[in-house]
């Protein structure tokens, strides 16, 4: 039935005149490969990016997804050719070799403008890592509560969203003592929210990094995805691709963030440093559903785990653990 909708959107569009559009996102790479991110939509000439234009979340929603497009990467001077999926994301791991640091490549289609996707690619002697949350870790959302996760989704825009106390300044701090350490936001957050979520972070000086998203819709078996295999998933994947890296997961107590990681530490305690947990304020809390009741998440895990309501303290404890130290594993 979606694929029915979409495709007849698809007609109706093109017959009003939308043209072909690929949204980029941020990608990852290590040594000899990179993971490249975008969506093909249909959209009016002028808002092709739909970066640079302040929109509501809703209006994202409504974009037509484009899906069996061929898409063309060029990176590293070399071409690729992947398709879009039934959603019109492109998510591929292509074979290049590129140096440490921030890179840019080409994405294109045959009836398409080109456009840049930055890709962070990480230096094979990098230990460790940044995995954050975004949900009421470093933005306040009161997740999940329908009405509130609608009101904040389709209606308010990022400049109205109020970032969580202290949590940029942390991540600063970090990386300036981690030099080269990647971010990666992990959320259960749609792709079409991804340009409203990346001027969110980049308005409140958080890191640049990429973004994991989800495709928004029903699957086979259920009316929406489920955001926390997606996240569960992302871990894992993580894991294989970069198995050398030792990760700090940042999340709060208000969703699964402690089960989740408490899981995947069990599971990699190798490639967990630490567990940082944001603490939601007694109001946020009962906005958010309560808190997560995996309050013995940590136990048994072998990885250091702390607490705190702001980044702050975050910080503060982070530091006596020695994760500021770069000669710390």
């Amino acid at each position: 039935m979606e694929d029915s909708v979409h495709e007849w959107r698809e007609v109706r569009g093109r017959k009003r005149g939308l043209k072909t559009t690929i949204i980029p996102y941020s990608g990852y790479g290590s040594a000899g490969w990179i993971r490249v991110l975008c969506r093909v939509v249909l959209t009016r000439g002028d808002e092709a990016s739909q970066r640079v234009a302040k929109v509501r979340g809703w209006r994202s929603f409504f974009s037509i997804p484009v899906d069996d497009v061929a898409v063309t990467i060029l990176a590293g001077g070399v071409e690729h050719r992947v398709l879009a999926d039934r959603g019109g994301v492109v998510d591929t791991r292509i074979s290049v070799e590129l140096t440490p640091g921030w890179h840019e490549i080409t994405i294109e289609a045959d009836d398409t403008e080109p456009v840049i996707a930055p890709i962070f690619v990480i230096d094979p002697a990098q230990r460790f890592g940044i995995i954050s949350d975004i949900d009421d870790t470093v933005m306040v959302t009161a997740l999940p509560r329908p009405f509130l996760a609608a009101w904040n989704t389709f209606v308010i825009d990022e400049h109205a969203r109020r970032p969580v106390t202290g949590m940029a300044v942390m991540y600063e701090r970090i990386l300036r003592a981690r030099e080269g350490a990647p971010v990666i936001y992990l959320s259960t957050g749609a792709w079409n929210v991804a340009p409203t979520l990346t001027r969110f972070l980049e308005r409140n000086l958080y890191p640049a990094g990429p973004l994991l998203l989800t495709d928004w819709g029903p699957t086979h078996d259920r009316w929406f995805r489920s955001g926390r295999d997606h996240k569960a998933t992302s871990l894992e994947r993580l894991a294989q691709e970069l198995p050398g890296m030792r990760w700090l997961l940042v999340g709060d107590d208000g969703q699964h963030d402690e089960e989740l990681y408490g899981d995947f530490a069990t599971a990699h305690p190798e490639n967990v440093a630490a567990v940082a947990i944001r603490q939601l304020s007694a109001s946020e809390a009962v906005l958010a559903g309560g808190r997560s009741r995996a309050a013995d998440a940590s136990s048994g895990t072998g990885a250091t785990w702390v607490y705190s309501p702001d980044g702050a303290g975050l910080l503060e404890q982070l530091n006596d653990d020695g994760i500021l130290d770069p000669e710390a594993r």
